[in-house]
């Protein structure tokens, strides 16, 4: 029993620790009728669509024919390096990082090693995490904590992409010069072949309309056009009915974890002197604060907590998307890499930390300096 607790709270540190957080703040403020009032639904609801969708275009396999299909135009490992980073950064825009990275990081390791090119493999894995969190921070749903926050502060999605603009082509800048930056070889070993004929069959194409179609439905709804309960009563139906195995593969804990975070932040709010102190430290010190806290917890969490204690979104929102880079844990996406990573070359985990670090820090410092100015 022991046993499995610890391995349960090694799986789920975040979701045990807002847990912990949630439970302590009930001492202060026991459980009464403002409690619901706490919970942001419509960031729930979101999230839940977001990740059901994303699942069920996920097991179609679209992105991995997209990706195989855009791969055929590389003729060297510069031009590979350049597209497999591309593509973690524009479709974390749409599809999220976490999605991104689950997509194309396992098709990545499978092409190096057909192409004979494991040695590349980690350069060119950590600088596909590093797109996929940068290149989610220029769209509300890129990321949770975008979501989140776009959510909470009113933002017009005009206004949030504006915002996160300037950064996201300083990251795009850095990251084609990182990419150029790479040695080109000629491409050897056998190359995945190229689909042909009859990609889908007629019952995947209606699948993939209707995700689509709920794809479209959750823009709606980040635009304040449609009613998120609208939209996940469509959902449900779509997914009890015709891919009740996508339900089983949604961030659950995320969920949770977003739920215990709203009470303990709806708690501190209520105690005079804990409010005011937390708002004190950010006051003035939005992005750093929220940089730094990301380290700790990871920056979904960082955006949740320290949202309830500050209007100054734009500099929470550098924060946290910048804060994804840095330690592993500052964005969860960046497990996901490394865990991939570590099944194919366990041997190699701690260079691969080694690197990842470095890069990230190469990554966060240019980022942050101009985020002070803008």
């Amino acid at each position: 029993m022991g046993a499995k607790l610890i391995a349960f709270f090694k799986k789920e540190t975040i979701l045990c620790v807002a847990a912990l957080l949630a439970v302590i703040s009930m001492a202060w403020i026991p459980p009464d009728g403002e409690y619901m009032g706490y919970i942001n639904w419509q960031v729930l609801v979101l999230l839940f669509c977001l990740m059901s969708v994303m699942g069920g275009l996920q097991a179609l396999g679209i992105f991995k024919a997209i990706a195989n299909t855009l791969l055929h135009w590389a003729n060297g490992l510069r031009q590979l390096t350049l597209l497999l980073v591309m593509l973690c950064f524009f479709f974390a825009m749409v599809v999220t990082n976490d999605v991104a990275l689950i997509t194309f990081v396992p098709f990545t390791i499978l092409l190096l090693q057909m192409a004979d090119l494991t040695g590349e493999m980690i350069p060119i894995l950590v600088l596909q995490t590093i797109a996929a969190n940068l290149g989610s921070m220029l769209t509300p749903i890129g990321n949770p904590q975008n979501l989140y926050l776009y959510t909470v502060s009113g933002m017009s999605p005009a206004d949030f992409v504006l915002t996160m603009l300037p950064l996201t082509l300083l990251s795009l800048f850095l990251l084609v010069l990182c990419c150029m930056l790479t040695k080109d070889v000629p491409l050897s070993g056998q190359m995945l072949p190229p689909i042909q004929g009859e990609a889908f069959s007629m019952r995947e194409k209606v699948t993939l309309s209707a995700l689509l179609m709920l794809f479209a439905a959750c823009l709606m709804t980040v635009f304040h056009v449609m009613p998120y309960w609208t939209v996940l009563g469509i959902s449900l139906v779509w997914f009890v009915f015709f891919e009740r195995d996508v339900l089983g593969k949604v961030d659950y804990s995320l969920l949770i974890t977003f739920i215990f975070f709203f009470v303990f932040i709806g708690n501190m709010g209520r105690i005079p002197a804990m409010r005011d102190a937390i708002a004190s430290i950010l006051a003035g010190r939005e992005m750093i604060v929220s940089f730094l806290c990301s380290q700790i917890i990871s920056n979904v969490p960082a955006a949740v907590l320290l949202s309830g204690f500050t209007d100054h979104w734009k500099d929470l929102l550098f924060g946290v998307n910048i804060g994804g880079l840095g330690t592993l844990i500052a964005s969860m996406a960046s497990l996901i890499s490394y865990k991939f990573f570590v099944q194919a070359n366990e041997k190699a985990k701690g260079k691969y930390l080694k690197h990842f670090t470095i890069m990230n820090i190469l990554f966060a410092i240019p980022l942050l300096v101009v985020a002070f100015f803008l």
